[in-house]
């Protein structure tokens, strides 16, 4: 347990957190949260008088500096949230779940992250181990919600049970709960205009695989565009399903090369980056030969080489979303059967350039 002691502009530490045994400077703080140093004691010593957004700032500065918060300040959790994800191998899902975390700190609420693993616990037995540790509320993402061929029955006896729930990428019809998306369709839209701007007829489609409802959206955006842009219609040959992974990218662009695509949008910057490989192992240049467009605009993806223009998935107005939504549940509001959908964003960088019709 660590002890404060306000003097003189410093604040010293009683217990041995830091190996140097250094104090750290009101000014310091004040510095990192955009508050006086007056109003980094008043917050540390408990006292009234400052609104909860700034005494948040000033406590966010404490916890990235290093140090632990006093006693007096450490809050009684409101509860245990779970939150179910897929594996983490997407920097996308490790980045959604941080805002997600962050957000329910924000209100109080502990959150407990279950990850799955290809040959680890399913999402089945992480929810019984949920509920059986009495958690207020679930966040599936990604979850088998998304899944078209898997049973939506166990996500009702949840509701039946009065357990609150939001799902997040993925939608059914099925389940009386509250969703939470990015809209696929205008994301894969994007993408291909951008290509089609750029000069490229031959533009494929690299998707996971088809019984998930976002590829099935991004599907209907692809070939929507593709007809209304370009007049194509017999688009199937430009479709390629393979995993959502970089050796999936890989292998879905290789028989895209193969069909003649100059442009390749991918459901995911994971895919992309597997894509930009399979053009370098044919002698191929992004974006010099091949334009190559991801999605998400997962964290470090701006530094991949070339940089990689994506579509950007709004994890943080989505990770909001959904905490809202869960506490509304939470503290007696109906769920009601709604999806949220959130508009995309087109970021465009190095890996696309243009088309052959223009370098000719």
């Amino acid at each position: 347990m660590v002890g404060w002691l306000v003097m003189d502009g410093e604040i010293a530490q009683t217990s041995r957190s830091r190996p140097d045994g250094a104090s750290i400077r009101l000014a310091d703080i004040a510095a990192h949260a955009g508050v006086s140093e007056a109003t980094v004691s008043r917050v540390l010593n408990g006292k009234p008088s400052v609104s909860s957004s700034t005494r948040q700032a000033v406590l966010a500065a404490l916890d990235v500096m290093g140090y632990e918060r006093p006693q007096r300040l450490r809050q009684r959790s409101n509860g245990l949230i779970g939150l179910v994800t897929p594996e983490l191998d997407n920097p996308i899902f490790p980045a959604f779940a941080q805002a997600v975390e962050k957000a329910l700190t924000q209100h109080g609420y502990t959150p407990v992250l279950c990850t799955q693993l290809p040959g680890g616990a399913p999402e089945d037995e992480f929810t019984e181990l949920l509920m059986d540790r009495g958690v207020s509320g679930i966040v599936f993402v990604s979850g088998l919600h998304a899944d078209t061929t898997a049973r939506m029955d166990r996500y009702t006896r949840l509701t039946d049970r009065g357990l609150p729930i939001v799902l997040v990428d993925g939608y059914s019809e099925r389940i009386e709960a509250p969703f939470i998306s990015p809209d696929d369709r205008a994301a894969a839209r994007l993408a291909v205009q951008h290509l089609a701007d750029l000069g490229h007829e031959r533009i494929g489609l690299a998707v996971g695989p088809r019984r998930f409802v976002p590829v099935i959206r991004k599907i209907e955006g692809y070939r929507r565009a593709m007809s209304q842009l370009l007049g194509a219609v017999e688009v199937d040959e430009l479709i390629s399903h393979s995993l959502f992974s970089v050796e999936g990218g890989q292998a879905a662009a290789t028989q895209l090369l193969a069909r003649g695509c100059t442009g390749i949008v991918c459901a995911s910057d994971l895919m992309a980056l597997g894509a930009i490989r399979a053009c370098r192992d044919r002698g191929l240049t992004v974006p010099g030969d091949v334009s190559v467009v991801g999605f998400d605009d997962s964290p470090l993806i701006a530094f991949t080489d070339p940089p990689l223009t994506t579509v950007r998935k709004p994890i943080g107005a989505m990770a909001s979303a959904a905490v809202a939504t869960l506490l509304e549940e939470i503290n007696g509001v109906h769920a009601k059967h709604v999806e949220l959908i959130f508009q995309p964003e087109l970021v465009v960088r190095s890996s696309t350039g243009s088309g052959p019709l223009v370098n000719r």
